[in-house]
């Protein structure tokens, strides 16, 4: 555990003095341990004098583009989430005074569970937790697309209409404004022109998570999903997106590529192949999936734009909790923009 004092992120005489003014029964002293495996979003572990465990969340030190990164509408959107069915972290606060931790940061519940990152985590459990896994993924999904955005207070917490053509726009303009070197040899710009001219119609306008995926899940011993973590990139738009983006995540044993490097769960033996996660999301939720390849390009893609600003933070000393080499990155970024064009195929 770091030293308290030089903890990466926190002021940790300023945030304490916040937290004793503004969580209830949460003492001081307060310890700070920042969980690794992130490489954006920073997320701390915060124990108090009476051992009660609460998490802080905070965005990545060093350079921050203008929308990204933004705690007050992660804050918002969870707060919302208390209001349903939806597991999801309660939160007790948020601090956006810039004097205090330089940028915004929020404290929620530190959900205990187990958080499955690779294949050696997911043998380590039981066979029916990874035969349940897969169903029990796709079928919270589809319970967070049944929320009606203004039944929880969300009617304006952003625009649902054209989803996919607003994103398209903004992570092309991110992906330039964090270029580096890479070895795609312009194809994300190539893919992204041939997104924009046979986007779906947009079936419904819904809470879309931006990156639905198994590691980004508590879950309990039976598999079944206890909290939804990592709201950074949440909005309103195209369930559908949510979609493509779980099966890319959802690496199956004889793959070649896997869309994290570093995470793939479900390619240990045991989990539900990419078509029967498919089929449990279908059997519960209203929506036509024919075009589902069409979305599995743009998740490709737009997480091609995503790994693109990582390794740009990484590389200029601003990334997050985890520091480890992302040298393999511009060759990753690359395939997978061509497997998004293959699919486009």
């Amino acid at each position: 555990m770091e030293e308290q004092g030089t903890i990466i992120g926190i002021d940790v005489a300023k945030v304490s003095a916040w937290l004793d003014a503004t969580i209830d029964s949460f003492t001081s002293p307060y310890v700070f341990t920042l969980i690794a495996g992130g490489r954006s979003n920073l997320t701390y572990r915060v124990t108090d004098a009476s051992g009660r465990v609460l998490a802080l969340r905070r965005p990545p030190t060093g350079h921050i583009l203008p929308t990204a990164h933004d705690m007050v509408r992660e804050h918002t959107l969870l707060k919302a989430l208390e209001r349903g069915a939806i597991p999801a972290p309660r939160v007790y606060g948020i601090c956006t005074d810039p004097l205090i931790n330089e940028h915004p940061f929020y404290l929620m519940d530190f959900v205990d569970g187990i958080i499955l990152r690779n294949e050696t985590e997911a043998m380590a459990q039981s066979a029916e937790l990874r035969a349940a896994a897969g169903s029990n993924l796709a079928h919270t999904l589809a319970e967070l697309h049944r929320v009606v955005p203004a039944d929880v207070g969300l009617g304006e917490f952003a625009k649902t209409e054209h989803y996919v053509a607003r994103q398209l726009k903004r992570w092309s303009r991110q992906y330039e404004q964090m270029k580096l070197d890479t070895v795609s040899d312009g194809l994300v710009e190539k893919v992204a022109a041939r997104l924009g001219e046979s986007i779906p119609d947009q079936q419904a306008g819904t809470i879309v998570h931006g990156d639905y995926r198994l590691s980004n899940t508590v879950i309990d011993a039976q598999g079944a999903v206890k909290a939804i973590l990592d709201w950074e990139i949440c909005t309103l738009g195209d369930p559908l997106a949510d979609v493509g983006m779980m099966l890319i995540y959802w690496p199956e044993p004889t793959d070649t590529l896997f869309a994290l490097t570093d995470e793939s769960p479900s390619a240990a033996p045991g989990f539900a192949s990419r078509d029967e996660l498919l089929a449990a999301y279908a059997a519960v939720s209203p929506f036509d999936l024919s075009q589902i390849d069409y979305y599995r390009a743009f998740a490709f893609w737009r997480l091609a734009c995503i790994l693109q600003g990582v390794y740009f933070r990484q590389v200029s000393g601003a990334g997050g909790g985890n520091r480890g080499s992302v040298a393999h990155f511009p060759a990753h970024i690359a395939a997978l923009t061509q497997a998004a064009a293959e699919l486009l195929d």
